[in-house]
């Protein structure tokens, strides 16, 4: 599901050929970047050119190590999904939004459109041009919005699913992090048989009490 989601974002942000970068560094950590780019037969610095687009919206870290006899460095990357996953629920929610404000006008304001030059104009620039069109003078005609707030209400329904599918991924990913770094829990520290309180005697001291006993026998 994952990478499901994360192919959007990746493909959107650094092109077609991120994607099958980011399915080679899914679930791995400083990934050679020459490695993957025999895998993905290009070359480095194409490679370089998709990771620094992800860099630049946080999608990947790198560490990078110099090579001592050439001097030039190597890269290693690592995919942040937590950090992806959350730049895409962003942008859907963004995208959510625009399309109901959308939604709003064609549900409440009147558009005309010219048949012959297939534009589209509202109520109010409509009238400006006494409902004739600016580039070849045909009347505009009253737009049928039923179709088209139809299709706006489908894509919102489906981008709201998309949005669940991706704060669900971001939850596990959250209780996994969560999970990690749980400290441990404290011993319990043993307690006196005789009087159920913690003994804070020490073992020495402890020893030189029964020496003391046998001797006054």
């Amino acid at each position: 599901m994952q990478t499901k989601l994360l192919n959007e974002i990746v493909k959107e942000i650094a092109g077609e050929n991120a994607v099958g970068v980011m399915d080679i560094i899914f679930g791995k950590r400083d990934v050679n970047e020459f490695l993957i780019a025999k895998k993905m037969k290009m070359t480095i610095n194409q490679i370089r050119n998709i990771f620094y687009k992800m860099a630049n919206f946080g999608l990947v870290s790198f560490t990078r190590k110099k090579d001592k006899r050439k001097g030039w460095y190597t890269y290693f990357w690592t995919l942040e999904t937590y950090r992806a996953l959350e730049l895409l629920e962003k942008r859907i929610e963004k995208e959510i939004e625009n399309l109901k404000n959308h939604l709003r006008n064609r549900e409440t304001k009147r558009f005309y459109s010219c048949k012959t030059c297939k534009t589209e104009v509202g109520e109010e620039q409509a009238l400006l041009h006494n409902f004739a069109c600016q580039e070849c003078g045909e009347i505009y005609e009253l737009s049928q919005d039923e179709k088209t707030i139809a299709l706006l209400k489908s894509r919102i329904e489906r981008l709201e699913r998309q949005r669940a599918e991706v704060a669900q991924e971001i939850a596990i990913l959250q209780a996994e992090n969560e999970k990690k770094f749980k400290k441990p829990e404290k011993k319990k520290v043993g307690k006196n048989k005789h009087s159920g309180k913690v003994s804070k005697s020490h073992p020495t001291k402890s020893l030189v009490a029964k020496k003391v006993k046998k001797k006054r026998r």
